[in-house]
């Protein structure tokens, strides 16, 4: 796997939240606060910091578990190295997997059944993103973990968008997705990238001691006009005159 670019937390997290903004966790102030998603300012910390918060309100628990010493790299997968990539071990994956979670061999359990004709959930989903990936646009961000660039490497979030790319030339992956994985020397105490007794209680341990999460408080971190403020941020990047929202 080759390291493109070294990039931020706050980069991959504001990609994240791009991807999970639509959960219906965000609801009670997605207009409020969707400009701080949709266009962020990576040099603004208390954006970043505003972005992080939101993310944690869904996926805490999720990001507690990466290892401190983290590094995130835009990385570029070659395809004789695709055998590296695993889906993320969990929920309708499991079933579709057969105990076998990579990449390649779900993809093409998937394009065995797409072929037959079968449908579920997945599948459709599957079906839908594909033929979306080939058409032009912006490129959506993809988040793996691993070790280093030699060992396997995860899918953290994209896991339909990795997989659905796997049933098109290769190029197109290239053209569509952007990949960030983010490595780390203790990633194998992560449950997200190994499953064991061990990590799992560390995580249950996370969960319980966080079940009431301050650091997915927003309140703190809004403009100081609250939702004026965001409201006039979010018509400066629609095009409002003057920026303000009427």
């Amino acid at each position: 796997m080759k390291k493109l670019a070294r990039v931020t937390e706050a980069e991959v997290i504001a990609d994240f939240l791009k991807a999970e903004y639509y959960h219906q966790e965000f609801d009670r102030d997605r207009l409020q606060l969707e400009a701080f998603v949709y266009a962020p300012d990576l040099a603004n910390e208390n954006e970043n910091a505003l972005r992080r918060a939101l993310l944690f309100r869904r996926r805490g628990a999720m990001w507690r578990e990466l290892p401190p010493d983290i590094q995130w790299w835009e990385i570029e997968v070659e395809p004789q190295e695709l055998d590296k990539v695993n889906v993320f071990p969990r929920a309708q994956w499991r079933t579709i997997s057969d105990g076998n979670f990579g990449a390649l061999h779900v993809a093409e359990r998937i394009r065995r059944q797409l072929s037959e004709g079968k449908t579920d959930d997945l599948l459709a989903k599957v079906r839908v993103l594909k033929t979306r990936l080939q058409f032009e646009g912006p490129r959506s961000t993809v988040v793996l973990i691993g070790v280093d660039h030699d060992h396997p490497v995860t899918l953290l979030e994209g896991n339909h968008r990795f997989v659905s790319s796997l049933l098109l030339p290769h190029q197109i992956m290239l053209r569509r997705l952007r990949l960030l994985c983010g490595f780390s020397p203790n990633m194998e105490k992560c449950c997200w990238y190994k499953t064991d007794f061990f990590n799992l209680v560390h995580y249950a341990k996370n969960r319980i001691k966080h079940l009431w999460d301050r650091e997915a408080d927003v309140s703190q971190l809004l403009p100081p006009t609250g939702q004026a403020a965001g409201a006039n941020v979010y018509a400066s990047v629609v095009g409002y005159p003057n920026g303000k929202a009427e």
